[in-house]
């Protein structure tokens, strides 16, 4: 099973050069059974990071183009009347996939994005009155451009705790842009993705995660990284609960793509700044200036001991 998720990350690295880090961490995310959300400029290959880690484990994919004008109804469905059958028939929306890109999350009203909430957390859609699942597995991978551009609305903190892990993938380097620019058209390679797991054991490496042996001394670190983020003021309000379950599923994900079977404090490590510093809103200092919430989270994993 740990070479076909090697196997997968090495066909995402093929498309998306120069991002190894990330793609292991989009990988990490949805192994443990978490949503993802990519937040970036246009144009550094967000999207083709979404639809690639889909096809590379062999999932069903539909992609959501959010604007301003979407109704909640044209993700989840609609009932339409049809007179052959006399009476409403409910017909699904793109919602009804295994992986749903949301591509550009913020740009929908508030009253759309909050239509994603009961999908992300119970992974069914309530619609005319009636509960109806989605597929398993189900994942959201969003993507968003930065607050401060045009036509954005930002997430709610209790939509941003649904996802589990927060990603910014950045320029490429000058070889990677290299490549990119004398290569074949990244969207055109997309098709030759050949999918190195199916849906099946995918879920049955999620459900492995649940032996991976973690110690009392490990969750005793977790909750003080917790307990910091609370304490040491630098955070208007800190890790939820939620939060910290969250931390420890990443690192067990983190601890099975090292191949290990049990999870030790470097791996809470790895995932602690995308799994939580979407999570903080930092306070302002003295002088009215505020540190990115990367470099404070940062801050709080120096200031507790392992």
């Amino acid at each position: 099973m740990l070479n076909k998720l090697h196997a997968a990350a090495r066909e995402v690295t093929q498309i998306v050069v120069g991002k190894d880090q990330q793609v292991r961490l989009a990988l990490t995310c949805l192994l443990a059974g978490g949503h993802l959300l990519i937040e970036d400029l246009p144009g550094v290959g967000k999207t083709t990071l979404a639809h690639a880690l889909a096809l590379s484990l062999g999932l069903r994919f539909n992609r959501v183009q959010f604007t301003s004008d979407l109704l909640p109804a044209d993700v989840a469905g609609i009932s339409v009347y049809e007179r052959e059958k006399n009476g409403f028939v409910f017909h699904p929306g793109p919602i009804f996939t295994q992986v749903l890109l949301a591509d550009e999350i913020n740009r929908a009203t508030p009253k759309t994005q909050s239509g994603l909430l009961e999908a992300m957390e119970e992974h069914q859609v309530t619609a005319d009155g009636v509960t109806r699942a989605l597929p398993e597995p189900f994942f959201v991978i969003a993507t968003q451009n930065p607050a401060n551009q045009v036509g954005t609305f930002p997430l709610p903190e209790s939509q941003l705790d649904r996802f589990l892990m927060c990603l910014s993938l950045g320029y490429p380097d000058a070889q990677a842009e290299r490549a990119l620019l004398m290569g074949e058209d990244r969207r055109s390679m997309l098709k030759n993705i050949v999918p190195a797991m199916r849906p099946g054991e995918l879920a049955d490496a999620q459900q492995s995660l649940r032996k991976l042996h973690t110690s009392s001394a490990l969750v005793d670190y977790v909750q003080a990284l917790a307990l910091a983020s609370r304490q040491n003021g630098m955070f208007a309000e800190g890790l939820s609960p939620r939060a910290a379950i969250a931390l420890l599923q990443a690192g067990r994900a983190w601890a099975a793509l090292e191949g290990r079977d049990h999870v030790i404090p470097e791996d809470i490590q790895a995932v602690l700044v995308p799994v939580c510093a979407h999570r903080l809103r930092p306070l302002k200092s003295a002088h009215g200036m505020a540190l990115a919430s990367r470099d404070l989270v940062l801050q709080l994993q120096k200031s507790v001991p392992v």
